[in-house]
């Protein structure tokens, strides 16, 4: 027998349901398949819509030049809102189409069924209509961007006027594709930039963009890039993520299209600009591109673009191919005094009659760097006794790092090129350069024998590889705007700025910290010896030009390698010393003990014209180099002698007056050797009220 299971319900519940699904409202259940069919059918028409205005929206907008309308953009909101909902809805329909009963006409939970259906329904009547208002005839509009942004900056320049105009007529020269700006920190080379920046806003129409860029010592391409972007409105924050070739496409896409300038401020290392996106112009286009601030490196050349910058060093122009190259220099005095008197202002130069001429020494000393002028002007400008204006003339004098202002804001900047010297022999010969006073010529071909003793130069080398060392070191030097070269009466030499020379004392005292490394007080009238705490930490000194006559104490200094006395009346004795320069000072007697100056490499006793006698040579045991020449002291059968004991001595300079003499030095031990490794060279004059031969010789041992 089998089982029979029934189930009973009231008959007019059945009725009420059956007649619920099949009324009106149960469309939304019963048509739920075909509902949702429709719905996805239509959301892809919907999205289709939207990929093409997007499409549209990116190519316009991707010139920088135009930006979507707002009604596009809620339009593409709209429809990105409405796909977030259509993706939940459709993450439940399987479940929501298994719940359906009675072949489809019925619900398992007509409630939970007819409220999703009544959503699909909803859904479907807004994908329709959002479709239909996505006809766009136009979906952008041209942006109103400003063409160059205005630099903050004081509305002249002075002293830099005529310059300022030049390098504008050149940049508006359709021949001039690279033009550069080189000269010391300082100078106002980013100044002048900005100023040409701020006339292209008297230009409109020229160029559709100026855009300026700060690079910074650390180049990072993707922070220049990030800049660019910006202002050609490519930058979001889906294109930041970008890698750097992609943005360089996107970059280059832009510019070929656009006739740009393009400024480049404060570049310390090589910029490749196709890396960037910087595109190469052509003639049609007629861009412009501009650096700033560029040292030892390069970038490609724009034939058609303009590239104008700004460097201390004349390397990058040389690796920049420019097409026109202009340096930027330091003020001439009136200018230099004008500008000054701008910054002190007409009130504080008015207080005490006085204070003009001592205003003038003060600018004096800022030797005409703009950024020394603007600094110290300022800081003056609230002086108003006479004596505070003296005693700022006696610091920036002595020691002119301790001036208010200069180690925060002028010598620091100036230290950035002392930074960017490759290799420490380089810097090493730069600071050396410091021990020289303000405004000394020094002989490029001196600095050999001077660095040698220092042991910057290989003293093993020959002498012609160790002058060509020097001048390729020099060469450097000047390049990066650190000393400045000329030639007087067929002297070749290096100057170094005043500033400067500020700068590499202070780099040479461990930023202030310790001032007895380097005792630089050379040409400030001293009669005495400086006060010094600590003889033993002393590595240069510098004490020439002044009018020290004695020297009291026995001061032990065991790591002074270089001493400068020239042009005094003093002597020190030192046991460490490397290099002795007594030239031209008036230096009687010379005496050297067994213990004394064993180190020393060269002497230079030159033009000491009242030296009577010299004693104890025999006692230099590392001596290489002595001058004598012009000194009172001539050639002499005794100091012959000494000489000859000298072993390593290699270069001698000397006048003698004795034939006799002349006979002894051309047989003794220093030219046994062959003549090609020695050579003598000399005149003899015959003076017309003696009957007696004068020998002049310069003795030139070693070559």
């Amino acid at each position: 027998m089998g089982s029979c299971l029934s189930v009973s319900m009231p008959c007019d519940q059945v009725v009420n349901q059956v007649s619920q699904c099949l009324s009106d409202k149960g469309s939304y259940i019963y048509d739920l398949s075909m509902n949702l069919a429709a719905l996805e059918k239509d959301m892809e028409v919907l999205k289709a819509k939207r990929d093409d205005v997007q499409g549209r929206v990116n190519r316009e907008e991707f010139t920088g030049c135009r930006q979507r309308l707002a009604e596009v953009q809620v339009w593409l909101k709209n429809v990105l809102d409405i796909e977030d909902e259509f993706k939940d809805l459709l993450s439940t329909s399987t479940v929501e189409l298994q719940r359906l009963c009675c072949c489809g006409l019925c619900s398992k939970n007509v409630e939970m069924s007819y409220s999703y259906g009544k959503r699909v329904i909803r859904m479907l009547k807004i994908v329709k209509s959002t479709s239909s208002e996505g006809k766009f005839d136009v979906v952008t509009e041209k942006v109103q961007v400003t063409e160059v942004e205005e630099m903050p900056i004081q509305p002249t320049i002075v002293g830099h006027e005529a310059l300022l105009e030049r390098v504008w007529n050149r940049l508006m020269d359709d021949g001039v594709g690279v033009l550069g700006l080189h000269g010391m920190g300082g100078v106002g080379k980013t100044t002048l930039l900005a100023q040409i920046n701020n006339k292209f806003t008297k230009a409109r129409g020229s160029f559709h963009v100026v855009i300026w860029v700060v690079v910074s010592k650390n180049l990072d391409i993707h922070n220049v890039q990030e800049d660019i972007a910006k202002k050609l409105g490519l930058w979001n924050e889906e294109w930041d993520k970008k890698n750097v070739n992609r943005r360089a496409l996107d970059i280059h896409n832009v510019l070929k299209r656009r006739k740009f300038v393009l400024f480049l401020d404060d570049i310390w290392a090589k910029v490749n600009l196709p890396t960037i996106g910087v595109p190469y112009p052509d003639v049609v286009n007629g861009c412009k591109v501009a650096f700033v601030n560029l040292l030892p490196t390069a970038c490609e050349r724009l034939d058609y673009s303009l590239t104008a910058f700004t460097t201390r060093s004349r390397d990058v122009c040389g690796r920049m191919e420019v097409d026109e190259l202009m340096e930027v220099s330091c003020l001439g005095p009136d200018k230099a005094w004008e500008l000054f008197q701008k910054k002190v202002g007409e009130r504080t130069l008015k207080i005490h009659a006085d204070i003009p001429d001592l205003a003038r020494q003060v600018a004096g000393k800022c030797s005409g760097l703009p950024l020394a002028l603007n600094v110290i002007g300022e800081t003056m400008s609230c002086e108003s006794t006479v004596q505070e204006w003296r005693r700022a003339v006696d610091v920036l004098t002595l020691s002119a790092a301790d001036f208010s202002g200069m180690k925060d804001e002028i010598l620091p900047i100036l230290k950035y090129s002392y930074d960017s010297l490759n290799g420490e022999v380089v810097k090493s010969c730069f600071l050396y350069c410091s021990t020289f006073p303000e405004d000394y010529l020094i002989d490029k071909e001196r600095l050999v024998d001077y660095w040698i003793c220092e042991g910057f130069i290989d003293e093993s080398q020959s002498r012609e590889r160790a002058i060509n060392q020097v001048y390729e070191i020099l060469g450097t030097l000047v390049r990066a705007c650190l000393l400045v070269e000329g030639e007087m009466n067929n002297i070749s030499y290096v100057t170094m700025h005043d500033v400067v020379r500020d700068m590499a004392l202070w780099i040479a005292s461990d930023l202030g910290k310790d001032k007895e490394i380097y005792i630089v007080q050379a040409g400030v009238d001293l009669r005495n010896m400086p006060d010094v705490k600590n003889w033993k930490g002393v590595k240069k000194m510098s004490l020439m030009r002044n009018n020290i006559e004695r020297i009291c104490g026995s001061p032990e200094c065991a790591q002074l390698t270089t001493l400068f006395l020239q042009k005094n009346q003093s002597l020190l004795q030192l046991i460490s010393l490397r290099y002795l320069d007594l030239s031209r000072t008036s230096l009687e007697q010379f005496h050297v003990g067994s213990q004394e100056l064993t180190k020393l490499i060269h002497l230079n006793l030159e033009s000491t014209r009242k030296l009577k006698s010299i004693s104890g040579i025999a006692n230099l045991s590392s001596l290489r180099t002595l001058g004598l020449e012009g000194s009172n002291k001539t050639l002499d059968v005794s100091l012959l002698k000494e000489l000859q004991l000298v072993e390593y001595l290699e270069n001698l300079t000397i006048e003698f007056s004795s034939g006799m003499v002349l006979e002894q030095l051309l047989s003794c031990h220093m030219l046994d050797a062959e003549w090609g490794k020695y050579r003598l060279r000399g005149q003899l004059q015959v003076s017309k009220t003696s009957p007696e031969s004068i020998y002049v010789f310069a003795i030139v041992l070693k070559i």
